[in-house]
């Protein structure tokens, strides 16, 4: 796998999870700048900048906007007051958990265009391998489900 199929894939992935996810009114630009600062809570705009890979008057126009609905809060950073800090509200914190989807099997055999259970099951174990692999907080939830 080369840069360019991993970006596709990247892509692709994210297309199926935006399909997923409850709409709540926000572009998927705006949604990917809130989820990034409630997977990087206290972060400064630079940070999420740099990660989103969005303007940096972007990430500023999306992290005003969340903040008058309430989604985030943002403060100054206590050891530099020329950066802004945003983290996700704890009613921000509460609403996904509530509406969290599922999971998205069917989702995904539609994708696949496949109907076999193996296939599918080879593919969402190959995806929990990698957010195992990638992802810290990912790997304490799916040890935790096969757990109970």
């Amino acid at each position: 796998m080369d840069a360019l199929e991993l970006f596709v894939l990247g892509r692709k992935l994210m297309k199926l999870a935006s399909r997923a996810l409850p709409e709540g009114g926000l572009s998927s630009s705006v949604r990917s700048v809130l989820i990034d600062v409630a997977a990087h809570p206290d972060s400064s705009i630079s940070q999420i900048t740099e990660r989103t890979g969005f303007p940096q008057s972007h990430v500023s126009t999306s992290v005003a906007r969340l903040r008058e609905m309430n989604a985030v809060r943002t403060s100054p950073d206590p050891l530099d007051g020329r950066r802004t800090l945003v983290r996700v509200t704890p009613e921000t914190i509460r609403r996904v958990a509530r509406s969290r989807t599922g999971p998205v099997d069917g989702l995904l055999a539609g994708v696949l265009g496949d109907d076999d259970p193996a296939v599918l099951a080879e593919v969402i174990d190959a995806l929990e391998m990698l957010s195992r692999r990638l992802t810290p907080k990912a790997r304490a939830r799916i040890a935790a489900e096969r757990a109970s």
